[in-house]
C-alpha cells in the first residue's frame, strides 16, 4: 500500500504549519496565528476521518499522526507561554510544564514498556483524545482572546480545564501502562 496517502499528507501539512505558526504569533500576527492553527487542527480531524472511512490507515501514519499532533501541541503551548511575548493572555508556565511531563511519561513509558517486555500497542484512549482536544480548544481560545481583546474568563476555564484532563488523562495511563506491565 502507498504510504502517502491523502490522511498522510494532511499530517504532514500540519507539521509544516507549525513553523509558521510559532512564527506568526512570535510576530504579533495572531488573527493569522489563529487561523493557521485552526487549519491545522482541522487536519488533524480530517486526517483520522480520511484514513477510516477511505481505508487509509498506515503504519507511517500510525506514527506521523500522534508525532504531528504533540509537536503542534507542544510548539503551541511553549509560545503561547514565554513572558514578554507581547500577549495580553498566556498559558501559564505550569500548565505547560504539566502538559509537556504527561507527554514525556506517555512516550517514555511506551518506550520502556517496548523494551523491556516486547512490542505492546497502546491504543489512545478516550481521555487521551478528550486531552488533545482540550488542548487545541485552549490554544484557541487564548489566541482568540488575544486578538479579540478579552475573554478572561473564558481562558482561565480552558486552563482549568487542560490542567484537569492533563492529570486525569496521566493517572489513567498509568493505570492503563500497570496493567500492560503486570500482565
Amino acid at each position: 500500500m502507498n504510504q502517502l496517502t491523502l490522511a498522510n499528507q494532511l499530517t504532514l501539512l500540519r507539521m509544516l504549519l507549525i513553523p509558521a505558526f510559532v512564527i506568526q504569533v512570535l510576530y504579533g500576527r495572531i488573527g493569522w496565528a489563529l487561523v493557521t492553527f485552526l487549519t491545522a487542527g482541522i487536519t488533524d480531524a480530517l486526517d483520522g476521518l480520511i484514513a477510516r472511512r477511505a481505508g487509509q490507515k498506515t503504519t507511517l501514519g500510525a506514527w506521523l499522526d500522534p508525532m504531528a499532533d504533540k509537536l503542534l501541541l507542544v510548539s503551541a503551548f511553549v509560545v503561547l507561554t514565554v513572558p514578554d511575548s507581547g500577549l495580553h493572555f498566556r498559558i501559564p508556565l505550569w500548565l505547560t510544564i504539566l502538559v509537556i511531563s504527561r507527554d514525556l511519561a506517555i512516550v517514555l513509558t511506551v518506550a520502556v514498556v517496548n523494551l523491556a517486555i516486547g512490542r505492546k500497542t497502546f491504543v489512545p484512549s478516550l481521555l487521551g483524545k478528550t486531552a488533545t482536544a482540550v488542548y487545541i480548544v485552549t490554544c484557541v481560545v487564548v489566541l482568540g482572546a488575544n486578538y479579540a481583546g478579552g475573554g478572561e474568563i473564558v481562558v482561565s476555564t480552558a486552563v482549568i480545564l487542560s490542567g484537569i484532563i492533563t492529570v486525569l488523562s496521566a493517572l489513567h495511563y498509568v493505570g492503563h501502562a500497570t496493567r500492560v506491565i503486570n500482565s
